[in-house]
């Protein structure tokens, strides 16, 4: 079974240093997602393209929406999916409105300012930030928001979905609450931001070995 960890905005495959060791022993897959095109359905195209076999899926915020559209495109071959800090439903106005000023702030005040605005958003103990993480492509980062932002609602497919699922969200994650998930299967990690991989890895590395077991 191959685990494929998709990683957040704006950071790249280097946030998932620290799931490695609890994935010792399983082939991983850690693809950079930026520069596959302009949508969720091209960049799921892409990784499909670019891997074989089974797939178990751990997608965190973006990358868990880049794991919902590889669902739909490929629900043969993923068996599973681990989604943190992602919700199934498509982006409302004010969501859509949110990305918008995140565009014009990357245009206005670049990666630095952007980093400052999220770090918040993304921590809920700053000092684990990391801005070595940060990805440091402008345009490409302008296209990824892009990409979020005009998503397919994944609700229904989340419904449906015959294998695994299940969404890890942090206590105070801004994006998404445990309550909003009620349908589904929830694990809410108390005193946690947005990443939770990140702030509470020891937590989250069982949560993750727990879910590629059951795969």
């Amino acid at each position: 079974m191959n685990v494929l960890l998709l990683h957040a905005f704006p950071l790249d495959k280097a946030m998932w240093a620290p799931q490695l060791p609890a994935l010792a022993g399983h082939d991983v897959i850690a693809p950079r997602l930026y520069g596959r095109g302009r949508t969720m359905d091209e960049w799921a195209g892409s990784i499909a393209d670019e891997t074989d076999g089974d797939l178990a899926v751990v997608g965190a915020s973006m990358g868990g929406y880049c794991a919902l559209a590889l669902a739909r495109r490929a629900p043969e071959r993923v068996r599973g999916l681990l989604l943190v800090g992602a919700r199934p439903d498509a982006d409302s106005d004010e969501r859509r409105a949110g990305r918008a000023d995140t565009i014009e702030l990357i245009h206005n005040e670049g990666l630095e300012g952007l980093w400052r605005m999220m770090v918040p958003k993304l921590f809920h103990d700053e000092s684990v930030a990391d801005e070595h993480l940060l990805y440091r492509d402008a345009e490409a980062l302008v296209v990824a928001l892009g990409a979020v932002r005009d998503r397919e609602d994944s609700t229904d497919l989340m419904r449906s979905f015959s294998g695994p699922v299940q969404f890890v969200i942090g206590e105070f994650d801004p994006y998404v609450s445990a309550g909003e998930l009620g349908e589904f299967d929830v694990r809410e990690l108390p005193g946690v931001g947005h990443l939770v991989n990140l702030e509470r890895p020891d937590e989250f590395n069982e949560i993750l070995s727990e879910f590629v077991d059951s795969v």
